[in-house]
């Protein structure tokens, strides 16, 4: 038996990530923390948990999406919050976790923000993370506590069995979507292909070259997450000039800054499938279709806290 499997579990959310941490709880079977998120007149953030949580398991899910300062101080300030009312053990559910797209220096002068959050959280009393998809799988490293990193290609890959995809062909829209496309080609036993491309500038993409075989195919573009989306419609371009029949895309978080739902509109895809590790915009939802990841991260919470291996859920 877990040190924690005969303690309380005790799962609370920031403002981010409310609705998807009800899902959590309602498939738990478990009520949602009492706490209030504010901020004070001058913007600060102000938290309140309202409930004992001495001697507890506690987890807090938070996505740190946009608007991202914010929802990272709040995230930071509730575990305070929990370490300072005697918490035995806190678990930071982080479904996107933000800041990753700067996981190195590119070039002189520049911050490696994934590891100043990763600081930052462990500084503020997390004991342990989980989250989902991170941008660059590296970033575990950068924590010096336990992280349990999900993936939602097999929440994605169960949704596309459900259709006829026998003459599709899984796509990586850059070399880092390689093993996640890859993983996806190999659960529906279908062929992958890549784009080379480049980066001139933050959210611009240059489409290079098409390594493998699209012509004639329905293509399914898979990426941890659609931004401004101009990647996607430029990837979509070159596919369509390729030959290719047609196009979807799937993607774990629907960041959508910018002018994505403009860039997904002129996209024309057969299907966008995302999940809710981000909330969806009401003016984007008749453009998606919504995965949830409720029953994913429940999961996961309840073998964390009984003491029981993760990666037994994806075997």
């Amino acid at each position: 038996m877990s040190p924690y499997g005969d303690k309380r579990l005790q799962i609370f959310c920031g403002n981010a990530s409310r609705q998807l941490a009800q899902d959590v709880c309602d498939h738990i079977g478990i009520p949602l923390g009492k706490s209030e998120v504010s901020t004070f007149s001058d913007g600060e953030v102000k938290v309140i948990i309202n409930e004992n949580v001495r001697g507890s398991d506690t987890f807090v899910i938070q996505s740190t999406c946009a608007p991202t300062n914010n929802n990272l101080m709040e995230l930071l300030i509730m575990v305070d919050a929990l370490r300072r009312a005697s918490a035995d053990r806190i678990t930071a559910v982080v479904p996107f976790y933000g800041y990753a797209r700067q996981d190195r220096k590119t070039r002189g002068r520049e911050p490696i923000t994934a590891k100043l959050v990763a600081n930052l959280m462990v500084t503020a009393g997390v004991d342990r993370v989980l989250t989902i998809d991170l941008h660059a799988n590296q970033i575990q490293g950068f924590f010096d506590i336990p992280v349990d990193h999900l993936t939602a290609v097999r929440l994605l890959a169960q949704y596309l069995k459900g259709k006829d995809v026998k003459d599709h062909v899984v796509v990586a829209p850059d070399a880092g979507a390689i093993p996640r496309a890859r993983d996806m080609a190999e659960l529906l036993n279908l062929p992958m292909a890549f784009i080379d491309k480049r980066r001139p500038e933050p959210n611009v993409a240059e489409v290079m070259n098409i390594v493998g075989k699209v012509g004639g195919r329905t293509c399914i573009l898979l990426d941890d997450m659609i931004d401004t989306g101009g990647s996607l419609l430029s990837a979509v371009k070159a596919l369509r000039k390729m030959g290719a029949k047609d196009v979807m895309a799937c993607a774990t978080h629907p960041v959508f800054s910018g002018s994505a739902l403009e860039n997904i509109s002129q996209a024309k895809f057969l299907e966008l499938v995302v999940t809710d590790t981000i909330p969806v915009d009401d003016r984007a939802r008749p453009l998606v279709k919504v995965l949830s990841v409720a029953h994913l991260l429940g999961d996961a919470i309840v073998r964390i806290h009984e003491g029981r291996s993760i990666s037994e859920m994806f075997r």
